[in-house]
């Protein structure tokens, strides 16, 4: 009978395992042994009591016999991806502690004391850094050295304000229990974002060592996927951060289209030979929209994500909520209308007067588009408001009560009942 990789490996031995080493793996035959062999050597010679685990994704070229042979416990991995494997191996896990890295003899496995001694002194999760440990001639291509690595990594210390210097480096360790608090979903290579983006979200203490990066000893070409798996990790780090991807850049928008409308309203404005005129008009009005429905995405994230517990609560969209009841959204969402249609009946007096003939653009645009622009936006704040109050439904429970007892349950001992009956 095949066990279930999601349970502890000897659960209830009385034996404690402080250190587990967590190995990936898909087709390594070439290198997976070498990795346990050294993972097994560095554990003996520190004298640490650990084990090493290769979560296998479903080979086909016999590294699961060669794992063992070299002293690995397998644990066989039915879903595919990197980040399935690598839980399914830290499910699977019996030490305290968890140093993870791939088994393609990329990584020092006999240098795992520096992550060892942060774990010991209370981190959470000690990454690697390979730039400043130190990175092989051809260890890394140049794409990922100069370029992806590095952006993404910045990318990363500008969103969530994370002081890591190497986002992606695969060789890690963590408090086992920590990082299972995470909640980790994602099943592919951004899963290597995922574990640093939670666990500094959730205010875990995250720390950095030097690492090195050799050459790996594969033929074969790597399963990582620049290009795919480059964009897998920034629509991740987009994705986990609201206040990049919608609420700053339509602030952004919004203030420059006001600021553009409030100049180029009420006359046309020149700048040498170049005249903005109700051309210009145009656009502002869809910048502000365009970035007012960009900061209502931003608040509609906030509060499912705050409320599904995958992203913390903003103490500044928490302070909007306790202010903006629907009744006062409505409000305002009415006056902005009403201003709005002041502006079309203006404009439709100013055509009858002109026998609702042809019509000075230059003029009736002027006050055409501000108020269009003001309906609009009305109606955003009106149904966004009405889509916050559904919003807020979802986390307003009441107290479970339970039903009255059945005659079945008359046979229950009072005293389990009085400990089971809910508090009023």
């Amino acid at each position: 009978m095949r066990r279930d990789p999601r349970l502890r490996h000897g659960e209830g031995d009385e034996e404690d395992v402080e250190l587990t080493v967590v190995m990936p793996c898909l087709n390594e035959a070439e290198t997976v042994a070498t990795c346990v062999r050294k993972a097994m050597g560095f554990l003996q010679e520190s004298g640490i009591s650990g084990e090493v685990v290769v979560a296998d994704n479903g080979s086909t070229d016999g590294s699961q016999r060669l794992a063992e042979q070299a002293g690995a416990r397998v644990v066989p991995i039915g879903d595919k991806g990197y980040g399935n494997a690598l839980m399914g191996g830290i499910l699977a896990a019996n030490g305290t502690y968890v140093i993870m890295g791939d088994a393609d003899d990329s990584y020092d496995f006999t240098n795992l004391m520096p992550f060892v001694e942060q774990l010991r002194a209370g981190a959470d999760l000690v990454m690697g850094n390979r730039f400043k440990g130190g990175i092989a001639e051809g260890a890394m291509p140049p794409l990922h050295r100069y370029l992806g690595n590095p952006v993404l990594s910045f990318i990363g210390r500008l969103f969530f304000r994370s002081k890591i210097g190497d986002f992606h480096c695969g060789l890690r360790g963590f408090n086992r229990d920590s990082v299972l608090a995470l909640n980790l979903q994602a099943t592919g290579m951004e899963f290597a974002s995922e574990m640093v983006v939670k666990a500094t979200l959730a205010r875990q203490r995250v720390t950095e060592v030097p690492t090195t990066l050799a050459k790996d000893g594969r033929s074969r070409p790597p399963h990582l996927r620049s290009w795919r798996d480059g964009w897998r990790h920034l629509r991740f780090l987009l994705l986990f951060s609201p206040r990049w991807l919608f609420f700053l850049p339509g602030l952004v928008l919004l203030a420059a289209g006001l600021a553009i409308g409030v100049i180029v309203v009420p006359h046309p404005f020149k700048v040498g030979a170049v005249t903005f005129d109700v051309d210009t008009l145009v656009a502002a009005s869809a910048m502000v929209v365009i970035g007012f429905q960009s900061v209502l995405f931003w608040l509609f994230t906030q509060v499912y994500a705050g409320s599904e517990g995958f992203l913390p609560e903003e103490p500044t969209v928490q302070r909007v909520l306790g202010k903006l009841s629907l009744e006062r959204g409505l409000l305002l969402g009415a006056a902005i209308g009403v201003a709005g249609l002041v502006g079309l009946v203006v404009s439709l007096v100013y055509w009858r007067g002109q026998k609702f003939g042809q019509l000075d653009y230059e003029h009736s645009l002027r006050l055409m588009i501000p108020s269009v622009t003001a309906l609009i936006v009305s109606s955003q704040v009106i149904l966004g408001t009405f889509f916050l109050s559904i919003l807020g439904i979802k986390h307003t429970r009441h107290p479970v009560t339970q039903s009255p007892p059945s005659v079945r349950d008359s046979a229950v001992n009072h005293r389990e009942q009085s400990a089971a009956a809910p508090r009023l």
